[in-house]
């Protein structure tokens, strides 16, 4: 973790709990060593460094691309191990930096469903996350977040309300279980973790 990492670790830990009320349910489950996929769903702004303070070590997030653009934030988010992802089609470039940042032993938080929900709801997932945990076997923490959407909507302001993460099992992959039987076995993949994230209850 480095001292840029470690600050935005800290400070994220003491906003979120003043802000927020925020708490974690079953953190026991979080895979806190090599590699691991972790999946959430997408509500807003807040669901990285939120994420982020569920596992006790770095991990990497995907980032819109254009935030890069933005004078500060293109020097600060590399830093705190954002890969800028282009969201206008499938960005092979960052689905290929997601794959070897577990193959070399760390943790990645992806969407499953990609962008932001609009509304709150879970949003059908997309088939990049299948592609990774194909080329990878990592095994995957499904998550979900409750509450985000509320504190921070798509395109709304920023309101005090309590958030929630619920960590579920972990899930492990062998190689039958992602031989390839079709175009569609990245999207099933994508959609098996997906329905695990819409499982987990708020408690």
């Amino acid at each position: 973790m480095n001292i840029y990492y470690w600050l935005g670790y800290q400070l994220s830990r003491l906003v979120s709990g003043l802000l927020f009320r925020f708490r974690v349910v079953h953190r026991e489950r979080m895979i806190q060593s090599g590699p691991v996929i972790l999946a959430m769903n997408h509500q807003s702004y807040l669901d990285p460094p939120l994420a982020g303070i569920t596992c006790d070590r770095a991990i990497y997030f995907l980032a819109r691309k254009t935030l890069l653009d933005v004078p500060l934030l293109g020097w600060l988010l590399p830093k705190l191990n954002v890969i800028p992802v282009n969201q206008e089609g499938v960005d092979r470039s960052a689905l290929k930096a997601v794959i070897n940042i577990l193959k070399s032993g760390n943790a990645a938080l992806v969407f499953p469903e990609g962008s932001r929900t609009l509304d709150g709801n879970l949003q059908p997932a997309e088939p990049g996350l299948g592609l990774v945990i194909a080329k990878t076997l990592a095994p995957v923490v499904p998550m979900r977040i409750f509450g985000a959407h509320e504190a921070l909507p798509r395109g709304g302001g920023l309101r005090l309300r309590p958030i929630t993460i619920v960590i579920g099992k972990p899930i492990l992959f062998s190689p039958a279980d992602v031989e390839l039987r079709g175009k569609d076995t990245y999207g099933g993949l994508s959609q098996r973790i997906m329905d695990a994230i819409a499982a987990l209850e708020f408690e």
